[in-house]
């Protein structure tokens, strides 16, 4: 054994304080952990054998003290190239103590703005604002306030439910009243723009950072929209569900007034077809967010829930390669991941036909009721 081979294998290497990681996830064949760099915001990913490694650095353990375990687990032999060639990334990348900070990654520069489209930062420390909105809030993101709500919204979607027909019926009076429907467009605008602080409260409420808060648009539509960089890497599933889940939590929250008032209008009430289409329109609004299909919330939701990244994205692949016979790439999957792409890929399907057909048929029920 050689003296650099000596020193190799004695080397007992520790993370720097601060390096994050987050769960399993299933990308393609493989199962994958994100690493991010604990100031450079620089974030790889990496294999379950490297993870398993990784994991364990602290400065007690050497590669004899390791190999073991990792026998262990994965049944093969640690070897000392692949002990020295992991060291030698994490030194690069700045993950190990001791070593120096790699150069932040340049940040993409987004294509120019036109008056057609584009995006634009509104505020300079994104962080701070929605950490000044969280301390205001904090109070109303108690259990206490929060599970009285879920019941409300439950009750409303009940509520909305049963008079369904009646509401349909009001919201067709909505051709003939223009102003009503720019009141109505106006707050699910507004509610749109609450949509997206809510999650960035979310996230600072379970120690997450804010990025960015600006304006995108698309013309004629014109939207807010919040960035939240490092959810993935907060532990816990519950609080990666609750931050992609509270725009639409919000959205349903800012109907409740209506819908308690909706069954104490008169039949003749001149408020009925605005309170009907809002309600409506906002539950669309709401409850839609909530389909997994990307790059709506739910398929967020969907993704943590899973415990998979890019669901769609690979998805896709494996299907091509099914198409394609790929039998040997095919293989490689595991039955997990044949069995969740698949079912992905009949859901899909089937949401978009039946968002479809139900979109059609409220149109089609409008339509006949404005006559």
């Amino acid at each position: 054994m050689t003296a650099a081979s000596a020193a190799a294998r004695a080397h007992r290497p520790a993370l720097r304080p601060g390096v994050r990681f987050s769960p399993a996830l299933l990308r393609g064949p493989r199962t994958v952990h994100l690493i991010r760099h604990p100031v450079t915001g620089a974030a790889f990913e990496v294999g379950e054998k490297e993870y398993f490694l990784i994991a364990r650095l602290d400065g007690t353990r050497n590669l004899d003290d390791l190999a073991p375990a990792y026998a262990e687990r994965f049944g093969r032999r640690l070897g000392e190239e692949h002990w020295t060639r992991l060291l030698a990334l994490l030194g690069t990348r700045g993950l190990l103590v001791g070593t120096p900070d790699p150069v932040a990654p340049a940040p993409q520069t987004p294509p120019p703005n036109s008056v057609w489209r584009g995006t634009r930062p509104l505020v300079r420390d994104a962080d701070a604002t929605t950490a000044r909105l969280h301390r205001l809030l904090r109070p109303l993101l108690r259990p206490a306030v929060q599970l009285p709500l879920c019941a409300a919204v439950l009750a409303l979607l009940a509520l909305l439910a049963w008079q369904a027909g009646p509401l349909i019926a009001a919201a067709g009076e909505l051709t003939r009243q223009p102003a009503a429907l720019a009141g109505i467009a106006l707050f699910l605008w507004l509610s749109i723009t609450v949509h997206e602080l809510a999650h960035g409260v979310a996230a600072q409420h379970y120690g997450g950072r804010v990025a960015e808060i600006g304006l995108k648009w698309r013309l004629p539509a014109a939207l807010l929209y919040c960035t939240v960089d490092d959810y993935l890497f907060l532990p816990g599933l519950r609080a990666k569900l609750v931050i992609a889940g509270a725009g639409a939590h919000l959205n349903m929250v800012l109907l409740l007034p209506f819908g308690a008032w909706w069954p104490l209008l008169p039949a003749d009430a001149p408020e009925r077809p605005f309170v009907a289409g809002l309600l409506l329109l906002g539950t669309v609004q709401g409850l839609g967010n909530l389909v997994p299909l990307p790059p709506l919330d739910g398929y967020r939701m969907l993704g943590h829930a899973l415990g998979t990244a890019r669901l769609a994205p690979e998805t896709r692949a494996y299907l091509a390669l099914r198409r394609s016979g790929g039998a040997r790439a095919v293989a490689a999957y595991p039955p997990r991941a044949r069995r969740l792409y698949t079912a992905y890929a009949t859901g899909a399907v089937l949401l978009v036909a039946l968002a479809a057909t139900a979109t059609a048929t409220l149109l089609f029920l409008l339509f006949l009721l404005s006559r």
